[in-house]
């Protein structure tokens, strides 16, 4: 053998220019312009006596004076801790207890009646709120139902409790995913133990099982009060016809619905609203930290035996049932059957109303229909970008040797402090404070921009996981044979990634498609989507149209969610 055949293949020589440093400070500086972009304008016109695109202006901190002087400001803060702290009991009472019944007891088809529970967590809270309307409002089914053969109906939805209902079933679903994980994951050599001392299923429930889901009850708690705070469409809907107003209408009613928006004041309330729920934001991480002391899983592979409920299992199994019966199959079926009627009565057949005159309409009008395509190039196209950069921030942070990795996991993260509403606030002054951005302003680009921005932190829940699962062996035998790290990324790390990638999409474009609060400030004649147009439809009174464009909106979330668990077997929650 000769000493040439002998030689050991020398590895490709590594590219003459490095790719890694320009991709990661290119990607980092995106996502700091991203995230910081619309938010340093409102916290700049916060402290500005003119608007911020005036040519002149000064410095003063007689903002936050006005505002605290504003007459009914103190109600309108008490009403939206009212209002948030009465949706969080709602939602941790019933998501906790569904995540005992349906996960941890025998009752008949819990898994069937845990997905129609869920439902409400993909469907936006401006959907839902139509669809309570429909059935409990004072022109409702049920509610014209019950009149007339009880008469005056026992339920207003246009008050703050009616209001904590609604925003409550919407968000429990939360409660219930972060319950339910806690509750699986239970050491059963505890509750046997219960078990064997004498205590029966309920002392053990209350005694052992609920103490343990202590961590995942609070940390869900203060999620929900954050999202809360950041409720509009309930509040919008059934608030401000009642004169009740919380943060997120006082916002959109000094802004974007005042023919002389006071920027000052509205920068001043969204400036406070950002600081408030970064602090909740911030505690839930603190909290979450915390929570390792509550670890009981050991070593072994052990599931918890299910709680016998014995006699109450089907009396308990039917007030599940009328539960999701009232809360999410009458809301959603009662609104899609709104849209193919004429006008929906108990006293009326219903073969005489019948009509898809509703939906020939939405399709009729250019207006209507621009906002369901806008809706459909929002999600698609923008879904698409905001994957990509997520998947490449992920992979920056996890596996790679950048070092401001730690800095841009943050970065990517502190989106979920910005509520919807301040976002909107925020890069409605960034794009009018940058001249040569008109073109994007007035176009549904600046609403890929928004949204992208929103729904990173989400993104990048539904990716990192599964990238931290792949093993670091895989880079090192890339590396080992030349492969630089964008080589490697891409050629390796990327194809693995791609059922993670199409959750990530799955997840983005459902949130896109959904989205409405961060809209309503930045869209314009002919960048109109499916929110902004159905918020349009109901200040107009056309019931019938917003049942359709509604419909609409559930059908195409309900075929993405059935289309990526039946053809990818992935879950969109946690």
């Amino acid at each position: 053998m000769s000493l040439a055949m002998s030689r050991p293949e020398a590895p490709p020589a590594p590219p003459a220019i490095p790719r890694a440093a320009p991709i990661q400070y290119g990607t980092a500086l995106l996502v700091l312009v991203l995230v910081a972009g619309p938010l340093l304008p409102v916290l700049l016109q916060s402290v500005l006596d003119g608007a911020l695109y005036d040519a002149e202006y000064n410095l003063t901190l007689a903002n936050f004076a006005r505002l605290a002087r504003t007459e009914g400001f103190g109600l309108v803060l008490l009403n939206t801790v009212v209002l948030a702290a009465l949706t969080t009991l709602v939602a941790q009472f019933v998501g906790t207890l569904a995540a005992i019944l349906f996960g941890r007891t025998d009752l008949p088809l819990a898994r069937v009646m845990s997905e129609f529970f869920l439902w409400p967590l993909y469907l936006s809270a401006l959907v839902l709120s139509f669809g309570w309307y429909a059935v409990y409002g004072p022109a409702g089914y049920l509610t014209m139902l019950w009149q007339s053969v009880l008469g005056e109906a026992p339920w207003t939805l246009y008050s703050l409790a009616g209001m904590a209902v609604i925003a409550g079933v919407s968000q429990a679903p939360l409660a219930y995913i972060y319950c339910l994980s806690s509750a699986s994951i239970t050491d059963p050599s505890l509750e046997e133990a219960a078990r064997v001392s004498g205590a029966g299923t309920f002392r053990t429930l209350w005694r052992i099982t609920l103490p343990l889901m202590k961590p995942a009850i609070a940390y869900s708690a203060v999620l929900n009060f954050t999202v809360g705070l950041e409720l509009l469409s309930i509040p919008l809907i059934f608030g401000d016809p009642a004169g009740i107003t919380v943060l997120t209408t006082f916002l959109f009613n000094n802004g974007i619905s005042s023919p002389r928006p006071d920027h000052g004041l509205v920068a001043t309330a969204a400036a406070l609203m950002l600081a408030v729920v970064c602090f909740l934001v911030w505690l839930q991480g603190r909290m979450l930290g915390n929570t390792r002391r509550f670890i009981t899983l050991g070593g072994k592979a052990t599931r918890p035996r299910p709680f016998r409920l014995g006699g109450l299992r089907w009396p308990l199994f039917i007030l599940a049932a009328l539960y999701i019966l009232a809360t999410v199959i009458a809301p959603i079926g009662v609104l899609v059957l709104r849209a193919f009627t004429a006008f929906l009565s108990p006293m009326i057949p219903l073969s005489e109303v019948l009509t898809t005159g509703n939906f020939v309409q939405i399709f009729e009008y250019p207006v209507y229909s621009r906002a369901v395509w806008n809706s459909f190039v929002v999600s698609l196209v923008g879904g698409a970008i905001a994957t990509a950069l997520i998947g490449l921030v992920a992979i920056i942070v996890h596996r790679s040797e950048f070092r401001f990795r730690g800095a841009l996991q943050y970065l990517a993260l502190f989106p979920r402090a910005v509520p919807g509403v301040v976002a909107g606030i925020g890069f409605f002054y960034a794009f009018a404070l940058l001249p040569g951005l008109g073109f994007l302003r007035n176009s549904i680009w600046i609403l890929v921009i928004a949204f992208t921005m929103r729904f990173i932190p989400a993104g990048i829940g539904a990716v990192a996981p599964m990238l931290l699962q792949v093993s670091h062996d895989l880079d090192r035998a890339a590396r080992v044979q030349g492969a630089d790290w964008w080589t490697t990324s891409r050629r390796i790390l990327l194809p693995l990634m791609r059922p993670a990638l199409v959750g990530c999409f799955t997840i983005l474009f459902i949130s896109f498609f959904k989205e409405y609060s961060t809209a309503i400030f930045l869209f314009a004649p002919g960048s109109e989507v499916i929110g902004t147009t159905l918020l349009q439809l109901w200040v107009q009174g056309e019931v019938g149209l917003v049942a359709a464009l509604a419909t609409i909106q559930v059908a195409v979330i309900a075929v993405c969610v059935a289309a990526v668990r039946g053809i990818f077997g992935v879950k969109l929650h946690g």
